[in-house]
């Protein structure tokens, strides 16, 4: 579960995360009197689940209480487009009205779980306010980490070492020291998957700060976090994958064309994979589970083709636990429920995979059957080609 910059902050404070004097606003007038609390020189943050909002004119600096008031009328309400957002950007519902501060460099720490060494990664670098992707591609050499043993924990030396490598010194390595500490604790504290400063300001007078945050969540451990639960803000999620939430279904949206709908996991990543060696792009993730039921069935499919950029589905169920012909019975529901026009090819093995075929084949509907994944891929990837070349 991804939450807003201002939750972020809010949450590392408590542990002793050093931060900018501030506060959200939803209207302008919010906006200004904030201002007037903490200015008069402050930022102006849009609050949306994306980064690199300051190039998309997200983040604006205010020399009085009212030209704060200004920008936020200006901001609430605009469709802010970034990097991470896609072209379709997302809508400004509230900002984060922040202290000015004098900067004199902008570095970098973040910690995320490295499951290829089965442990958190505590990373720095020197070059802040930029994207760590960019800066790990081009000068790999300037970010610095340092593992975490999950028995041993996060020690005092490991956060001397960072600051030491971001080039520190006297009291404003002490704060750094301190403050890495803190962060550690926070990520850990609350089941974090991600903490991530970007910039981490040291400012003129050496100050140690967080002038950006982001954190992320495992949802698995939310139960233990109903705080944290609470700051999940729906409006920024994809409608598509709040809807799936309510049904148990494991569904993510990507960028593709060829919808997919697959019981497992591991097979729904195969499935995506034979899918691109064919010569297509999944448009999502679809796991409907193990111990479906027929209405779960429904309910998935009916997500899977209300995503505008599916023009093919595949269906691709290894009948194990669950039942071919209880998945067949719940395609041929969604799809006589929603008059599906978009072509569906359907692979079935496993438990009643005789009945689910003659469940599909007594429709009346335009299922194509496939065998095997391999054929399954190359037919609905095929399908998705033909409607594009009537489509001109």
């Amino acid at each position: 579960m991804k939450i807003h910059e201002f939750q972020a902050k809010s949450i590392l404070a408590r542990y002793g995360v050093r931060i900018p004097r501030g506060d959200v606003a939803t209207t302008p007038a919010e906006a200004r009197a904030i201002a007037e609390k903490i200015g008069p020189r402050v930022v102006v943050k849009a609050q949306i689940h994306a980064g690199g909002r300051g190039k998309g004119g997200g983040v604006k600096l205010a020399a009085t209480p009212a030209e704060a008031e200004r920008l936020t009328k200006d901001m609430i309400g605009m469709t802010l487009v970034t990097h991470q957002t896609g072209p379709e950007g997302k809508v400004v519902k509230r900002v984060l009205i922040e202290e000015a501060l004098d900067i004199a460099r902008e570095l970098y720490i973040g910690i995320v779980i490295d499951r290829a060494k089965e442990a958190a990664v505590v990373m720095a670098s020197t070059e802040g306010g930029v994207e760590i992707e960019k800066v790990a591609a081009e000068t790999p050499d300037r970010i610095f980490k340092e593992y975490v043993h999950p028995g041993a924990g996060f020690g005092a030396f490991q956060a001397r070492k960072l600051a030491f490598k971001l080039g520190l010194a006297g009291e404003t390595f002490k704060q750094a020291v301190k403050f890495i500490t803190a962060l550690y604790k926070a990520f850990e504290g609350t089941d974090a998957s991600m903490a991530e400063i970007n910039p981490l300001l040291i400012t003129k007078q050496g100050d140690v700060l967080a002038l950006d945050a982001k954190m992320n969540f495992d949802d698995n451990a939310l139960l233990r976090h109903p705080d944290i639960q609470a700051m999940r803000d729906l409006d920024e999620e994809s409608p598509l994958e709040v809807e799936a939430a309510k049904y148990n279904l494991n569904y993510i949206k990507l960028d593709g064309s060829v919808g997919c709908m697959v019981n497992g996991a591991g097979l729904a990543m195969a499935t995506m994979d034979i899918v691109k060696y064919a010569g297509g792009m999944p448009a999502n993730f679809l796991d409907v589970g193990g111990g479906v039921t027929e209405e779960a069935v429904t309910n998935a499919f009916k997500i899977l083709v209300a995503d505008k950029d599916v023009k093919a589905a595949l269906i691709n169920i290894f009948g194990g636990i669950v039942r071919c012909d209880m998945i067949a019975a719940g395609v041929v529901k969604a799809a006589k429920e929603l008059g599906t026009k978009i072509p569906v090819v359907i692979r079935l093995e496993g438990t009643n995979v005789e009945l689910g075929k003659k469940i599909l084949a007594e429709s009346g509907l335009a299922f194509q059957s496939a065998d095997g994944m391999k054929d399954a891929a190359e037919k609905v990837v095929a399908l998705v080609s033909q409607g594009r070349r009537e489509r001109r």
